[in-house]
């Protein structure tokens, strides 16, 4: 089983937020030190941080190198403290053409463990286009942007779910065998150069965007570079859920990716087809992103002030790039988000010869009802053993259904 993955990236303002450059930058460590420690969930593959939003309400934003700036998907909490809209912005749909719209706020204030940040500019969506909590399984009601953290270096150790912000000045590498590589900053976020090789033997070298707000592992534009062809092997898949719908494209897998020293083999890759808009500044020429299957290999150390990262390897370093066995795509909604629905089936996949379809309710799995799991847990389980048998018990209009199939490799 698969949640529908995130890519938070197709967030992307008309230049919208350009003006609050100059914001007050009023970040304070109260622990007194050159640096915070604040710890984090790593829950379906995104990076889950709990802050105190204006002192007193506790709220959880995804912490997303790949967004520019700082966003509340909830409006209904703005609305609550009665807080002025400054100005409304146009926004970039999920298809990069249809039109949203976000709010500019000012005077927001975060506690974040031992940091507090004062007098801060953020957007507010005007409706919750993500839908965050249903396609995920979290419960998410925002989005920590660079404009938050760039002016730090920033340490995330995905094994011990910790990220370190450091004070530049003071700052000092870690013991330990880390490898530098440079970066591009674009608009406060990171971009590395690597090298791909297709299942045709075919080596390009890519720019790709580091994203924390992605839970892939690799996404290829195939319009950004005509080698970059979608390989013989590939399942039609729903990739993900950006901003006012769903993205659709292709998964496959790459021959090799690499960068400095590091080189991974058989990488789960999704290839998307973007539409040409006219104003396409934000892209920064890249031809993808490299999302946080691939990124929680490593304890990473980005350098914001001097364009680099330093990479050193974690025990996650040499694990498989797996897919579901089920074919199935599933959302969670409810008051504790346990009721799980069928969004969309792979076709041929082990559930689609079952005879589940779309709108089924998952009710219980091996004899389990599903009230005792979360999204994540049910996805554990769907990525189980080769062969291994699976009983559901599901609700399709109204009557309980049995179903029963053998887990398979897909892709």
């Amino acid at each position: 089983m698969k949640p529908i993955a995130f890519l938070l990236t197709f967030l992307l303002c008309w230049g919208c937020f350009s003006k609050t450059e100059g914001q007050i930058n009023d970040l304070v460590f109260l622990n007194g030190e050159t640096h915070v420690d604040i710890p984090f969930d790593y829950e379906n593959n995104f990076i889950v941080i709990k802050l105190m939003f204006n002192d007193i309400f506790p709220l959880k934003f995804i912490f997303d190198t790949g967004a520019e700036n700082t966003i509340l998907t909830k409006r209904e909490i703005t609305d609550l403290f009665q807080i002025d809209y400054q100005k409304r912005f146009t926004i970039y749909g999920a298809d990069l053409s249809q039109n949203l719209y976000a709010y500019l706020v000012r005077g927001i204030s975060f506690r974040i463990g031992d940091l507090r940040a004062s007098q801060r500019s953020i957007l507010v969506l005007e409706e919750d286009y993500f839908q965050f909590d249903e396609f995920s399984g979290i419960d998410i009601h925002g989005i920590l942007g660079a404009d938050f953290f760039r002016r730090f270096i920033v340490r995330i150790n995905y094994y011990k779910q910790v990220i370190t912000l450091y004070d530049p000045s003071t700052f000092q590498l870690p013991k330990g065998r880390f490898t530098e590589v440079p970066l591009e900053m674009h608009r406060s976020k990171p971009y590395l150069v690597t090298s791909i090789r297709l299942n045709n033997d075919t080596t390009i070298q890519s720019k790709l965007l580091m994203d924390t707000g992605a839970s892939i592992a690799l996404l290829l534009y195939t319009d950004t570079d005509p080698r970059l062809k979608i390989p013989e092997k590939v399942i039609r898949s729903v990739l993900g859920r950006g901003l006012g719908g769903v993205i659709y494209g292709y998964l496959g897998r790459v021959r090799t990716m690499s960068f400095s020293e590091h080189a991974f083999n058989e990488v789960l890759t999704n290839f998307q087809e973007l539409p040409i808009v006219e104003d396409s500044t934000y892209m920064n020429n890249r031809n993808g992103i490299i999302g946080n299957q691939l990124l929680d290999r490593f304890n990473l150390i980005i350098d914001y002030v001097h364009n680099r990262v330093f990479l050193q390897p974690n025990p996650y370093y040499k694990k498989k790039f797996e897919f579901d066995r089920s074919g199935l795509f599933i959302t969670a909604s409810g008051p504790s988000l346990s009721k799980f629905i069928v969004f969309d089936i792979v076709p041929s996949s082990p559930s689609d010869k079952a005879g589940i379809v779309s709108g089924d309710e998952i009710k219980s799995v091996n004899g389990v009802p599903t009230t005792f799991f979360k999204l994540q847990d049910l996805m554990y389980k769907f990525r189980g053993k080769l062969g291994k048998r699976v009983r559901l018990v599901i609700v399709r209009n109204g009557e309980k259904i049995k179903k029963e199939f053998k887990l398979e490799d897909i892709i």
